[in-house]
């Protein structure tokens, strides 16, 4: 297993790059987000791999990030969900763009990414949720955005049905999630209590 590649752009378009390492070319498949985000010919680059094997072909996937990979590699262990629609997903969302959206339950939003309808959309919910952390995702999130972490406020479980209420509500996962971490949750706190804290943040 090639666990990573690092060398120099040869050629890259919307969905393949092609990298010079050591005067060989590996042809990589990439998503649209990665290929847009990708250094000009003859600049060096890494990109993390996942191989695979077919009875006709065998193709590398590579990704920028580390946490895109680790996603990937997730997605397509989904029913009906193949590798080209993984990275139809990730061309759409980052690792944690998407974890937020599982976690949120937030159904409507992945379902916007190529390949994936509403009903695969659901079941990478269904068969991703257990695999994510809701106060990780949402860390990370907000230490993208801001550029600095946010401290934490202890989700609880009333805390992540409060945030399913609010996106049942009609408000997106993103607000959904700040609105529950602006809040200050104590462990004898029940989902009641906290949406009606929550709502007063939105």
């Amino acid at each position: 297993m090639i666990a990573y590649l690092k060398g120099a752009v040869a050629a890259v378009s919307e969905s393949i790059l092609v990298l010079d390492v050591n005067q060989v070319g590996y042809q990589v498949f990439i998503s649209a987000r990665d290929a847009a985000n990708m250094p000009a010919a003859g600049n060096e680059v890494k990109v993390f791999t996942w191989m695979s094997v077919s009875q006709d072909a065998i193709r590398l996937y590579g990704f920028l990030r580390e946490d895109d990979l680790e996603v990937f590699r997730l997605l397509i262990n989904v029913s009906g969900v193949g590798p080209k629609a993984a990275l139809g997903v990730l061309s759409v969302f980052t690792a944690d763009e998407l974890k937020f959206a599982v976690l949120a339950d937030d159904a409507k939003t992945i379902a916007k990414a190529p390949g994936i309808g509403s009903k695969s959309a659901r079941k990478v919910i269904l068969e991703l949720k257990d695999r994510f952390s809701l106060e990780e995702s949402f860390e990370s999130r907000l230490a993208a955005a801001d550029g600095e972490a946010a401290p934490s406020s202890g989700h609880s479980a009333a805390g992540d049905e409060a945030v399913q209420a609010l996106v049942a509500l009609g408000y997106s996962g993103s607000d959904a999630l700040r609105a529950v971490k602006s809040c200050e949750i104590t462990e004898d706190m029940d989902t009641e209590t906290i949406l009606k804290l929550a709502l007063k943040h939105l």
